[in-house]
């Protein structure tokens, strides 16, 4: 079968919008109405015109739609997860709140921000509190705002997203589980998360690159250890690192630290993965042509597959920690 051209038809002839995150195989990424990255690939969908959102990326990224667009039928070819996600869930979160308790700071004297790459459960704990959702594009302005309430902040689930705007902005920081971690001492209370690919790329790499060009441009993410960050000519957001080596020379070399679908779609020549091992991202690969036919063809035989779906208490909260994130930015 020519999954593509039946796909085609699908869309044409279903109420259906096909999105896909940034980190999705090419014949994937493709073949999407809508691509971007997981906050940008939400606020689009609730804006969309259709009914049906088939969302190519994890799980918690078809929550976020759900949660903003409670209204939407949200199908995804792979429920697949995200591995940092999974390092936290509500029960996860309470134990680290409980953490700060028993070392002499109120929960009333709390406030969390969360990652968006959380399950909406965790982001529903958050927005009960009083918190936030943050992106890695806006997580110094969510920081700064949290701080203004003269609390302490704790940050979940990415130790490194943390650590590195934590130290982008001269505050003080710490990891639950890692080393000391008095959190009277500091400004930001890390969670022990992180991305499993963004932990590839090292100092080594970065020092493999510059003696073989010197004159190399190193662009990372900040899901990246805070080592590599520290040595990066630039860091930003999954958008930003695109815009940044979109406008750079073509004859300037650039190596960047994130996932390689996205390295290897940003220009023809001179674009490196920091990296000498395929940091590929495996559950946002998952995915395929067959299983965004399987999923459109559920449509229109009127047997939906991997429906999300998102209980009423969780929107409630869940949304709130995201609107709180938008009013700021």
């Amino acid at each position: 079968m020519d999954f593509k051209t039946e796909i085609d038809r699908l869309k044409k002839e279903l109420n259906v919008t096909v999105v896909a995150h940034y980190y999705q195989r090419d014949e994937v990424f493709d073949i999407a109405d809508i691509v971007g990255d997981s906050l940008e690939l939400a606020r689009r969908c609730q804006d969309d015109p259709n009914e049906w959102i088939v969302f190519c990326g994890v799980g918690f990224m078809g929550q976020s739609v759900k949660v903003i667009s409670p209204n939407k039928r949200v199908l995804m070819p792979k429920i697949a997860c995200c591995a940092m996600a999974k390092m936290i869930d509500g029960t996860y979160f309470d134990e680290n709140v409980k953490y700060l308790e028993d070392r002499g700071i109120k929960k009333e004297d709390i406030l969390p921000i969360t990652y968006i790459n959380s399950d909406a459960s965790v982001k529903a704990k958050v927005g009960e509190m009083g918190g936030m959702v943050c992106t890695s594009a806006n997580a110094y302005k969510i920081i700064e705002k949290g701080l203004s309430s003269g609390k302490k902040i704790l940050f979940v689930p990415d130790r490194c997203l943390g650590q590195n705007f934590a130290n982008q902005m001269g505050l003080k920081s710490c990891v639950i589980g890692i080393g000391e971690c008095n959190p009277k001492d500091v400004d930001v209370i890390c969670y022990n998360g992180f991305c499993s690919v963004h932990q590839l790329f090292t100092v080594k790499d970065i020092e493999f690159y510059r003696s073989k060009y010197p004159d190399i441009k190193i662009a990372v993410h900040p899901e990246c250890d805070p080592s590599v960050v520290a040595l990066a000519d630039f860091v930003g957001s999954t958008s930003q690192l695109i815009k940044y080596v979109s406008e750079l020379d073509i004859e300037q070399k650039v190596a960047v630290g994130t996932e390689y679908n996205l390295v290897n779609r940003m220009r023809d020549k001179n674009t490196y993965v920091l990296s000498s091992t395929k940091p590929e991202c495996p559950t946002m690969n998952e995915t395929t042509l067959e299983d965004l036919y399987n999923t459109l063809k559920s449509i229109e035989d009127g047997k939906p597959i991997n429906e999300i779906f998102v209980d009423e208490h969780t929107i409630k909260y869940a949304k709130l920690a995201l609107e709180r994130m938008l009013e700021v930015v």
